[in-house]
């Protein structure tokens, strides 16, 4: 009995001794020297490549590339489009604003990370093959279409995965569903660029690699576009390795940073990069917290309205007349003060402002005015936030804009999220917002005539299309958009939607 208890006591021990190291083993400053081993290999790539533009695949490469390198493009390839058995061609994230860029430059590099002992992340291995494959079946299925562009040249619709990664029977299973997803994308609204030179092909860079692929991308006539998928952590069976310098290596250490970042963001990494890496293992965790504290204290310099709110995106397709953008949280009662003297230098333009600060915040500065409706997005309970986008916001804000809109031809509504001023963001209430708007108020060629024609799934698929064409941001959530049908389907709501306030 006493050797038992024995026993159990030292297995118990055991069992502290190493849930203890395999957490020190995972902690930031591990995670952000892993970081910073993997972005020398990243800059390695790019010099290597430097005809090609960088970006980061949302959101864990933007841990890796540096944003004085990277094009200020957002890139979205989902690794859960490529599980296995969930494959898909998600036209919310068609990505289809980076064939200009990779048309003009020749090709791409696109950068992403993965952990625990896997060589890539199925968003490079699986995601973005599919999306090269379709688009590139999509653009013939258009020039078939259209007989003054179908050229008589050889064109790629092959599926490319990399071998020793993905088997040839998962291959197969993605190639079956191939012509379905491109057909889905050749019917949608989408642009495609038809006249773009050669098809889309990816390839695949990890630091395992010997010897670096050869692309002739300047040539007059490609033969393909490359879209070059980097993966930025070393493949490390057990997930992490000890380095001599001090730390321990953590494979994909920038995956889900809200899990161990204390805070800390891509973007406040790399503004306090120098001084991250070289802090003591005792310093780091103070240093990231006044790091933290100070990115979301109130700025004492006054800020102008265009410091304290991204750049406008205007929706093309109904030539700019409702705008996104987004702003920071923690500068809210700045830019309610900063508006009033904005409305008033241009009373043609009106904001919608959407908080998710806590019911009953105070504090904040009031804005009474009849260009500006502020709108907390917040509901009081947190158990269904889609129904209260249903039954107060979208009741809010549609009148709103159907009274702006209506008062002269030229007038504008910005519609302004708060969300971190982050390519991640999703603008996910104020894209619900628009397409309810635009699919109530304008006709199916983005004429702004004020009432709504026939409405139905088709019809606000094709305004979201719309959208996520001018905002690559916008990715709704399958509850808001589920609220907004709902909205758009019910009986009697036009005489509610277009009700003035």
């Amino acid at each position: 009995m006493i050797y038992d208890d024995t026993f159990d006591g030292i297995k118990q021990a055991s069992h502290n001794a190493l849930t203890t190291l395999r957490k020190e083993s995972l902690d930031i400053y591990n995670r952000l020297h892993s970081i910073e081993e993997d972005i020398t290999f990243v800059n390695y790539i790019q010099n290597h490549y430097s005809n090609l533009p960088l970006l980061p695949n949302l959101r864990c490469g933007a841990w890796y590339t540096d944003p004085a390198l990277a094009v200020d493009t957002p890139a979205y390839f989902k690794s859960t489009d490529g599980h296995t058995g969930n494959w898909g061609f998600n036209l919310r994230r068609a990505n289809l604003h980076l064939l200009p860029l990779i048309f003009g430059r020749h090709g791409l590099l696109l950068v992403d990370s993965t952990r625990a002992g896997k060589r890539m992340p199925d968003a490079l291995s699986k995601t973005v093959p599919i999306w090269c494959a379709v688009v590139n079946r999509a653009i013939l299925i258009r020039r078939q279409r259209q007989e003054e562009n179908n050229r008589s040249v050889e064109w790629d619709i092959q599926l490319y995965t990399p071998p020793s990664v993905v088997s040839a029977q998962e291959h197969d299973q993605i190639g079956q569903r191939l012509k379905d997803w491109a057909r889905a994308l050749a019917d949608s609204s989408f642009e495609l660029p038809l006249d773009l030179p050669a098809p889309l092909r990816p390839f695949w860079i990890t630091p395992s690699m010997s010897s670096l692929p050869n692309f002739r991308t300047a040539s007059a006539s490609p033969a393909f576009l490359p879209v070059v998928c980097v993966s930025a952590s070393k493949q490390i069976e057990t997930g992490a390795e000890r380095r001599t310098s001090g730390f321990v290596y953590v494979q994909g250490s920038g995956d889900d940073h809200e899990l161990w970042g204390m805070g800390l963001t891509p973007q406040a990494f790399w503004k306090h990069r120098k001084e991250l890496i070289s802090a003591q293992r005792i310093d780091l965790e103070g240093l990231i917290k006044q790091i933290v504290s100070s990115s979301s204290s109130i700025n004492s310099t006054p800020l102008s309205f265009s410091e304290l709110v991204s750049p406008p995106t205007p929706i093309k397709r109904i030539n700019g007349r409702i705008c996104l953008s987004s702003f920071e949280p923690s500068n809210l009662p700045a830019l309610l003060i900063s508006l009033k003297s904005k409305v008033l230098q241009d009373p043609r333009v009106a904001y919608i402002l959407l908080d998710f600060l806590p019911n009953g915040t105070t504090n904040l500065p009031s804005v009474s005015l009849p260009n500006i409706l502020h709108i907390h997005a917040s509901p009081k309970s947190k158990s269904k936030p889609d129904a209260y986008f249903l039954s107060h916001i979208l009741p809010t804000a549609i009148p709103f804009i159907h009274s702006h809109l209506s008062l002269h031809p030229s007038n504008t509504i910005n519609i302004i999220e708060g969300c971190n001023n982050d390519p991640g963001s999703r603008l996910d209430i104020s894209a619900g917002i628009v397409v309810t708007a635009i699919q109530l108020f304008f006709n199916e060629h983005g004429d702004c005539l004020l009432f709504a024609y026939v409405v139905d799934k088709k019809s606000i698929r094709k305004r979201l299309e719309w959208i996520i064409e001018s905002e690559p941001r916008v990715n709704p959530s399958r509850a808001t958009l589920k609220r907004v049908n709902e909205y758009l389907l019910t009986p009697m709501v036009y005489f509610v939607a277009v009700k003035p306030s």
